[in-house]
């Protein structure tokens, strides 16, 4: 169980029914935790926030003084950003990069473009011929690289180090260093290299992935202004309470930075900087038993909040009691100490999280589920069964 903040809390129990479920982002304690994690960081190490983890404008911003950049992964992310934290540089990356996209991104500017493709090089060069004549973009491979001594295993999502549509075979790599390096494409600049192989890794796993990156990017043998060892930081929704180790990464990057001073190492985390900011609130609708097992029905459900059904987790979170029951008829509640939360969808799988220990639920009640400020509402399937959208509450303490 993780408790929300006060601010929430507070948020929370204020609401009217009709007003949840509801998304409650802490902006204190979001700039608090990003403080922290720059903190932890050496100078030479640059930190691009990942937006598709959470591209909320509020959350863009507050982040802004934390980090150096954002990275977009489509047209739409891109403009979206762009308006939300205007002038900020801006990594376009992703695989599956259209014309129009690369056009408009070249248009406005974007710092660097992580090149997943020969073909999309090829496309790069062209509409950067055409629409930014004179001009030298910046690119940075991505390359999809093995880790030896399976330091991949443990990670949630991977990326890479296996046969994956994301970034260059380091074969295929070489050939476009070498194209970038020997005048083929003079409107295109070698920047550095990139490499995000894998998501959920602890400190000790990013290192061996950061190490073997640097590695690999050096060994070409070629100036290289950067290297990206990208994201994937580990949120642990089981043990929500511990987190990614910022400070004996920052240790070890610290180390590569000076066995390497000609580079500016880059990394792009997501979800380790946003997931515990935002909280999904929302009400108990009914409590029921079904075949010795009780079941607690929450407004809302996985069409809002789709990370413990995408994960297979429980999502952590905390019930708040409430006394009042407004109606006439009898109030439901629970009879055993373990309760599933369930939403209102028709479907099995929209459970939110399995025999939560919560004796004497009631409908009525709220229930807060924490580590929602990441690849959450945005990865979820809003119109299924067109239940009404969650409300969007920016908490900010002490700035009004």
């Amino acid at each position: 169980m993780t408790d929300p903040t006060p601010a929430v809390r507070d948020r929370t129990l204020s609401l009217p029914s009709a007003e949840l479920p509801a998304y409650l982002y802490d902006l204190a304690a979001l700039r608090t935790h990003a403080a922290a994690v720059r903190e932890a960081l050496p100078e030479r190490v640059e930190v691009y926030y990942a937006a598709k983890a959470n591209p909320e404008p509020e959350i863009l911003a507050a982040l802004g003084p934390y980090v150096d950049g954002y990275e977009v992964s489509s047209g739409g992310e891109l403009a979206h950003v762009a308006g939300a934290v205007p002038g900020r540089p801006l990594a376009f990356g992703g695989p599956g990069k259209t014309p129009d996209e690369v056009t408009a991104a070249l248009e406005h500017g974007v710092d660097r473009f992580h090149v997943e493709s020969a073909y999309e090089l090829r496309m790069l060069a062209e509409l950067a011929r055409r629409v930014a004549p004179g001009r030298r973009v910046a690119v940075l491979p991505r390359v999809n690289l093995p880790v030896a001594d399976g330091s991949l295993a443990g990670s949630s999502l991977a990326m890479g180090g296996r046969p994956t549509p994301f970034g260059l075979d380091p074969t295929r790599a070489l050939e476009l260093v070498k194209a970038l390096t020997d005048g083929t494409y003079p409107q295109l600049e070698l920047q550095g290299i990139h490499a995000h192989l894998a998501s959920g890794l602890e400190a000790a796993e990013q290192l061996v992935v950061a190490e073997t990156v640097v590695s690999w990017a050096v060994g070409l043998g070629v100036p290289l202004a950067e290297v990206n060892v990208g994201g994937g930081m580990t949120v642990d929704y089981a043990a929500p309470e511990r987190r990614f180790d910022w400070a004996a990464y920052g240790r070890g990057l610290a180390q590569l930075t000076e066995a390497h001073p000609e580079l500016t190492l880059r990394i792009e985390p997501g979800r380790a900087l946003t997931a515990y900011c935002g909280w999904y609130a929302t009400e108990v609708l009914d409590v029921k038993h079904s075949h010795g097992e009780e079941f607690a029905v929450v407004r809302g459900g996985t069409h809002h909040l789709r990370t413990p059904a995408t994960k297979g987790h429980d999502q952590p979170c905390s019930v708040l009691e409430v006394d009042a029951w407004p109606y006439p008829w009898p109030r439901p509640a629970a009879e055993s100490a373990r309760i599933t939360l369930a939403g209102q969808l028709c479907t099995p799988k929209d459970l939110l999280a399995r025999r939560v220990p919560a004796p004497g639920l009631r409908a009525g009640d709220r229930v807060v589920f924490s580590l929602a400020g990441a690849y959450a509402w945005n990865i979820s399937h809003h119109d299924f069964l067109m239940h009404p959208r969650p409300g969007f509450h920016f908490l900010d303490a002490g700035r009004g």
